[in-house]
């Protein structure tokens, strides 16, 4: 019985020590008390489990599982979103789950009462961190740093309501790329939207436009830049227009901007912005639209995001509405609210939404009815004789340690059809046969599971065989 179990190791050693002895009128009385104390402790065992109410396997709201075909797709777009920070120059870096509380309030607006607060854990009052941007600010400040280029990738918390058919969810995933640094005006800014650019070209996930403007435009004007009121308030009528250059241009034209010396050194900056991105070659993914707004309070610039303008539908097939698939901009305070001089640190940074961005990626994949293979091996190890699992593991031994990626199955005697059936169903490609003809003569065979081909080949050749086959594949 299971539940015996749970008593101590040296409790039934006493037990048996006693029921092994010979009966006798001195220990049969301590016999019959252990063993009543033994009756009495698997009883409330027994009971409490019993008692026991129902329990419901689940996950909490808002979080999933992901399956071994879920972190095959989830892994191509982490790898072609860090390879692209790797391109420009990132470097990697993690930081802790969670956060000293205070280092976390009063960053992010409204949004500081969808942070999930910890217990009280030995005096200190912690929260986990609700997004990668707080974190690098801290660190920043902590190390001195005063230059950086950076990337992290990893999972935040939110308590919000989650809507999982538009990628939404409590525990998920960001992709962040920063640079840190005093620098001369709208370069790093004009990288980070070409990054944004190259990362949404490459996953494919259909035309996408990014929307750029400043935060808080008009308290921004007033109470930041020292715009007069009636200077800002001509801004405003901006706001319900959008496009490129040509916008800039035309706010260039109107007298009450143009006159004004802050207001001017704005314009110029957002044209210099401009004509960096014609020279990236991303202008036309760029629209000005001042009525875009985001919510986090540690914005003080130039702010972005990304939304598909339509995602690929098969017929019947309801459109995909997920909003912004990637955003960021510019904080040049943040830094300086942890640092005790004050002393900024001038950034600019984007998010990737990589829950929004595998959602889509998912639902296409379920349309087209796609497979996803869930293991890299590129060659199986098989025999059709029995008693032959030293000679397998001697091959399998030879194959992994000239790195090719190998499986054998965990059987003594497994029938040769059963490991075909088993490489047909995984997609490895190539079957190596070893039995006694094979043996006697040296060789090894090479099957193609695609084309069923078999080729005798000695042995000694073999790795380079195959690793020539892999390169032609």
């Amino acid at each position: 019985m299971p539940l015996l179990g749970l008593l101590p190791r040296r409790a039934w050693a006493a037990l048996l020590s006693q029921l092994l002895r010979p009966p006798c009128a001195s220990c049969t009385g301590a016999v019959r008390c252990q063993s009543q104390v033994a009756e009495a402790v698997l009883t409330s065992q027994l009971k409490a489990h019993q008692e026991k109410p129902n329990f419901i396997i689940k996950i909490p709201k808002g979080t999933r599982d992901l399956s071994p075909q879920h972190m095959v797709v989830r892994e191509k777009i982490l790898d072609l979103v860090i390879s692209c920070f790797k391109r420009h120059g990132a470097k990697g870096m993690d930081t802790p789950a969670f956060e000293l509380k205070e280092t976390l309030t009063e960053k992010y607006g409204e949004d500081s009462g969808l942070m999930y607060d910890l217990k009280d854990q030995g005096g200190e009052l912690l929260s986990l961190r609700y997004d990668l941007t707080v974190p690098f600010a801290r660190y920043l400040a902590m190390s001195k740093v005063k230059k950086m280029k950076r990337y992290h990738v990893g999972k935040v918390w939110r308590r919000e309501s989650p809507s999982i058919v538009q990628g939404r969810y409590r525990e998920f995933c960001q992709c962040d790329f920063d640079i840190a640094g005093q620098f001369d005006p709208m370069i790093p800014d004009a990288e980070c939207l070409k990054i944004m650019c190259e990362i949404l070209s490459g996953l494919q996930l259909g035309d996408f436009l990014i929307k750029m403007a400043w935060k808080d435009v008009r308290h921004e004007m007033v109470a930041k830049k020292g715009l007069a009121p009636e200077v800002a308030d001509r801004i405003g009528d901006y706001v319900q227009c959008h496009g490129g250059v040509s916008l800039v241009e035309q706010m260039f034209q109107d007298p009450r901007l143009s006159q004004n010396k802050q207001a001017l050194e704005g314009l110029e900056d957002l044209k210099l912005l401009f004509e960096y991105l014609n020279l990236f070659g991303i202008a036309e993914k760029i629209s000005f639209d001042l009525s875009l707004a985001r919510g986090l309070d540690y914005y003080t610039g130039v702010i972005y995001e990304a939304v598909l303008l339509q995602t690929p539908t098969q017929a019947g097939e309801e459109p995909l509405n997920v909003g912004s698939v990637a955003a960021g901009g510019r904080y040049d305070g943040l830094v300086g609210m942890f640092d005790p001089k004050g002393h900024k640190v001038p950034c600019v940074g984007l998010s990737i939404g990589v829950e929004r961005i595998f959602y889509i990626v998912e639902q296409r994949m379920k349309t087209k009815g796609e497979k996803v293979r869930t293991t890299e091996t590129q060659v199986f190890v098989a025999t059709p004789q029995k008693n032959f699992l030293q000679e397998r593991l001697k091959l399998i031994t030879e194959l992994w340690d000239a790195g090719i990626k190998a499986e054998m199955l965990y059987k003594n005697n497994p029938k040769l059809l059963t490991q075909l059936h088993y490489c047909e169903s995984t997609g490895i490609p190539l079957v190596v046969i070893i039995g006694e003809q094979e043996l006697k003569e040296g060789i090894i065979k090479i099957r193609s599971v695609a084309s069923r081909e078999e080729v005798a080949i000695k042995r000694e050749n073999l790795v380079a065989e195959i690793q020539k086959r892999l390169s032609e594949s």
